[in-house]
């Protein structure tokens, strides 16, 4: 405790010069920033901003692809500058208490539901990062008001004013504040790297398989490029597709049994390793549920948000769901390859959708798709091996990205202690 009775805190994690330094001081960050609540009174800031939990203070209309707020309703609304912090308080999976972000993209108007501040000193690095911590949540859960909805937390802006922030000498926010700084650029760059093979693997699909009414794709491995044009058909043409049934969930005989179950939840450009639910005999005896071998390609016909349309190669014999059908391997064409022809299809599937709303795909629709590809199986399998091994190496760098995350998110806990967690 300092002599103010404010609380004083010792971060678990400190850079080699700052060991022996003093502990860190804590104050109201009202004693250090100031709340701003001028009015955009005469409509002359047009921009509207949000603040975003994944991406931070963002244009509006970059963010929801129109404008939300529309000139002559944002009168009432805030003037955030460069360099003011944001609050929003409606929470989510990824800011569970809501996001405060500092806007870095110039001047513009926000929804007075948030709290704008801005501190008294022009380098605040190190609260950018601070408050991409978690070190301040306690203090905002505690500082909330019960009844509150849902999805929003309901605190005052007097009360948001008064927490308590912790205050480093100016070396050592500098020094945390480059750290993490130089671990973000290495992060955008590994992202821009992952987004790069991504990119790249979808072009190179593009030429690789035929276009819409061509039967020779645009690039031809050497070994290939004397053979025969591509033969065209349906999928109901040249394979037999399928789908499946979920057992009575009231039946307890029925359920934990030993065959593999899956779900379009485990549906999502991939290769379906392991399943999370399993039936028994007795349930794949009593429902239309049926076991599929090894190699089958299983397309979403029914999900949630952008699922349905979503295609995956199980790896193993295993049961379905309704909402998955399937198209069942035969000798004319390499699984791997017709997985991944369908990969690059999304939306042209999801084009198939029937009904209103959010739409549906069926067995019979599916069968209906147009599907191009060489009668050598040779040149299949070269095809389904260069798209693996990319996606492999995108699997790879993907990783590499997670675990960069990964350690940053440990990093942060060691370098901001919370304010309640320390007297």
């Amino acid at each position: 405790m300092g002599d103010d009775g404010m609380k004083t805190l010792t971060p678990k994690l400190r850079f080699p010069e700052f060991r022996n330094a003093e502990r860190w001081s804590t104050a109201p960050l009202e004693d250090i920033a100031e709340r701003i609540s001028t009015r955009n009174l005469d409509g002359a800031v047009t921009r509207v901003l949000t603040n975003s939990a994944e991406h931070g203070v963002l244009d509006q209309r970059d963010y929801f692809d129109k404008d939300i707020a529309t000139a002559g309703k944002v009168d009432s609304y805030f003037i955030v500058d460069t360099g003011d912090y944001v609050y929003n308080p409606r929470t989510s999976a990824v800011a569970p208490v809501g996001p405060i972000s500092r806007n870095n993209i110039g001047t513009g108007v926000m929804s007075p539901l948030y709290t704008v501040f801005r501190f008294s000193s022009k380098e605040t690095d190190f609260y950018e990062h601070y408050f991409k911590s978690t070190a301040w949540h306690a203090y905002l859960r505690s500082a909330a008001s019960t009844g509150a909805r849902h999805d929003r937390m309901s605190i005052t802006a007097g009360a948001f004013m008064r927490m308590p922030v912790p205050i480093p000498l100016p070396a050592e926010q500098k020094k945390i504040a480059d750290c993490l700084t130089s671990l973000d650029e290495l992060i955008a760059a590994q992202g821009r790297k992952v987004e790069a093979l991504k990119a790249h693997k979808k072009g190179l699909m593009q030429q690789l398989f035929p276009r819409e009414g061509e039967t020779v794709p645009r690039l031809r491995f050497p070994e290939f490029r004397d053979a025969p044009a591509w033969t065209t058909a349906t999928i109901g043409d040249i394979f037999e597709t399928t789908s499946g049934g979920t057992p009575d969930r009231t039946k307890r005989a029925y359920w934990n049994g030993s065959i593999p179950w899956i779900t379009t939840s485990l549906i999502d450009f991939n290769v379906i390793t392991s399943a999370e639910e399993f039936i028994t005999d007795e349930g794949l005896r009593n429902s239309s549920a049926k076991i599929l071998p090894r190699k089958s390609v299983l397309i979403a016909l029914i999900g949630q948000g952008k699922t349905r349309g979503k295609v995956a190669l199980l790896d193993f014999e295993a049961s379905t769901n309704q909402n998955c059908g399937a198209i069942l391997p035969n000798d004319a064409v390499a699984p791997n390859f017709t997985f991944l022809n369908l990969c690059g299809r999304y939306e042209e599937i999801r084009g198939l959708s029937n009904g209103p709303g959010q739409g549906s795909l069926s067995q019979g629709l599916i069968r209906t798709l147009p599907f191009c590809f060489p009668k050598d199986k040779a040149e299949q399998q070269r095809i389904a091996d260069c798209l693996s091994a990319l996606d492999a190496q995108i699997i790879a760098e993907s990783r590499k990205l997670d675990a960069l995350k990964l350690h940053k998110r440990g990093l942060m806990q060691q370098l901001f202690p919370s304010v309640a967690g320390e007297s």
